[in-house]
């Protein structure tokens, strides 16, 4: 609105303002026009035709230097569309032939030099056709991946609910940009509650169960009070549609009422707590349970911990593939180190340091999907939230064995890895 006002004042002043946005966009175009066209000229090919034109100048004309020409249209097909390397063709082929009327070069070795540049232009060209079509096609196939990508784990804003949020993730496969690794944190009528899993596997099974899981998750936790329920609900469709050795770890959290923090582990790597004075520890489960879609090979139901969440406080969800990275002399990752190293009040921040560490432990390429997804509670000027009558002084971590719903006044809430 203030820059509509800002042009409806006198007329003179509407045309400078139209006229200074047309210069702007035109030399902006114009900026654009030089970068596309400085990208697409053949710098390197140019360069070896510069060097065998000097290098002929100066040892005297020889069929041997002229020939090495047929090097930059070879070279140009690597970097360049088939009009680029056909024009680096012709420059080559042009200074071949005068190069070999000043030296001297008898007209047949002359010819032969010329036609095999030329045949080698034809022929580069021609792959550089068939490159530049694999590039479209692999842009398409990036395009829907991406796409994809953004359906099953949907960006999480920075802040849901009462957290401040943040998400990093890597798939093994780069080129892919999607895994086996799956999350998503919703806001829901009984809290925020988040997920964060590791599906057994890799490509497309994996990214389709990753799908399920999802699905089901963001399903549930609306219609469901109990954050077991919610579990119990993934469980049975996996179950159902899963194959005989296929399952599914993974943390399921909420966060139902100020100060509870709710975690249901089902065979996964334990969240680290980070306290507000940045002491970290792991939330290691105190009934093991076994992931996802295994439930009926070994009857074990999985149980509710309970936490204290205080302002200030953090917690970091993450997948093996964080852990399990291995550095050259196989070491694995330090996860609670680094996480002690970096924590700061914002967890954008705090994760794009563990995400810089971590590349440099592993030497730049991570072998398995990696996932890190962190909540902060921040610090509310006003009264302290009360503490939940379930948590008691003698722990900051009670159990509680149910494997069934609870009251729906209990306003149990349940995690779901990041959106």
């Amino acid at each position: 609105m203030s820059q509509d006002r800002e042009y409806v004042g006198e007329h003179g002043r509407k045309g400078a303002g139209r006229n200074r946005i047309l210069g702007t966009g035109a030399a902006a175009g114009g900026k654009r026009a030089a970068a596309h066209v400085a990208l697409g000229t053949p710098v390197l090919p140019l360069l070896v035709v510069a060097a065998v034109v000097l290098v002929d100048l100066a040892a005297g004309t020889a069929v041997i230097w002229l020939s090495l020409l047929a090097a930059a249209p070879a070279l140009a097909a690597a970097t360049s569309r088939p009009r680029g390397v056909l024009c680096v063709g012709l420059l080559a082929g042009i200074l071949s032939a005068l190069l070999g009327i000043q030296g001297g070069v008898h007209s047949a070795e002359a010819a032969a030099v010329l036609s095999a540049l030329a045949a080698v232009s034809l022929a580069s060209a021609l792959a550089s056709a068939l490159r530049w079509r694999r590039e479209r096609v692999l842009a398409a196939v990036r395009s829907v991946a991406e796409a994809a990508q953004h359906a099953v784990l949907a960006p999480i804003p920075s802040s849901v609910g009462p957290f401040q949020v943040a998400v990093r993730y890597s798939a093994a496969a780069a080129e892919a940009r999607i895994g086996g690794d799956l999350y998503a944190l919703v806001p829901t009528p009984y809290g925020v509650r988040m997920i964060i899993g590791d599906v057994r596997g890799k490509g497309l099974p994996a990214v389709g169960t990753a799908a399920l899981v999802l699905g089901i998750f963001r399903e549930a936790a609306y219609d469901e009070p109990d954050l077991l329920a919610v579990v119990g609900r993934i469980e049975r469709s996996l179950a159902r549609n899963l194959g005989f050795d296929d399952f599914v770890t993974a943390v399921v959290a909420g966060y139902p009422e100020p100060g509870r923090l709710e975690v249901v582990n089902c065979g996964h790597a334990p969240p680290l707590h980070v306290r507000a004075d940045g002491h970290v520890s792991s939330v290691d489960p105190a009934q093991p349970a076994p992931p996802l879609g295994l439930r009926g090979l070994t009857g074990e139901t999985p149980s509710l911990q309970v936490l204290p969440l205080a302002d200030g406080d953090q917690l970091l969800l993450y997948t093996d593939g964080v852990t399990e990275a291995r550095d050259h002399g196989r070491a694995f990752y330090p996860l609670a180190e680094g996480l002690a190293r970096h924590v700061s009040d914002e967890p954008a921040a705090t994760l794009d340091a563990l995400d810089a560490e971590l590349q440099a432990h592993v030497g730049g390429r991570l072998h398995d999907d990696a996932a890190l997804l962190l909540l902060r509670k921040p610090t509310v000027q006003g009264p302290a939230d009360p503490a939940p009558a379930v948590l008691t002084g003698a722990g900051s971590l009670t159990t509680v064995a149910r494997s069934g719903p609870a009251a729906t006044g209990s306003g149990v809430g349940c995690g779901m890895g990041a959106e």
